[in-house]
């Protein structure tokens, strides 16, 4: 006689998804970067990965679950290609400007425009894109969230890492002595 399980006790069907206590803004950390010197791609990527919840082992693509993140004392380089364009919705409203007229005018709006291209462009991505504060000095009034420094990759530390890794051997080259095998 074969024995029936009940579907309760299935462990295969069982699949966790995040509940209202899991994601309240009341619970989630606060992390801070000093935009100085960063470049821009890696600087919003990270930023967006971190607002998303990307970086974590329950991350739901349909549930906001990542963090807040402050960015102060924000300045760039791309001074002369870099253009970005606005319309008004009336014949003739295109309103063009270079990344310098755009850093005098409101450098804020930079990393914005950076972070919110790399979210999702529905209802939970405008809600993920409140998450993101940006200030051009490195002032900001969230001190009592006590954030966390986040630290963004440099072209000079992932130069660093990559040729510690030129002269190791790869794991294929390595040869075992037959003695250690269990025949």
């Amino acid at each position: 006689m074969a024995v029936q399980c009940s579907s309760s006790s299935d462990i295969w069907n069982k699949t966790w998804y995040p509940k209202g206590a899991d994601h309240v803004n009341t619970d989630k950390p606060w992390y801070i970067v000093d935009a100085t010197d960063k470049i821009l791609g890696r600087l919003a990527s990270t930023i967006a990965i971190h607002i998303r919840g990307k970086n974590l082992a329950t991350y739901t693509p349909s549930v906001d679950m990542g963090a807040f993140v402050i960015v102060v004392a924000v300045s760039g380089k791309k001074r002369t290609q870099k253009l970005y364009r606005r319309h008004s919705g009336r014949p003739g409203g295109m309103k063009v400007e270079t990344f310098d007229q755009l850093q005098q005018r409101i450098p804020e709006r930079i990393i914005e425009h950076a972070v919110r291209g790399m979210l999702p462009k529905e209802r939970l991505g405008r809600q993920l894109f409140n998450h993101l504060k940006v200030y051009a000095g490195p002032d900001h009034p969230h001190e009592a969230q006590k954030p966390i420094e986040l630290p963004i990759r440099d072209e000079d530390t992932e130069a660093t890492v990559n040729s510690s890794f030129r002269g190791m051997p790869s794991a294929c080259s390595f040869s075992f002595p037959i003695s250690s095998c269990f025949c």
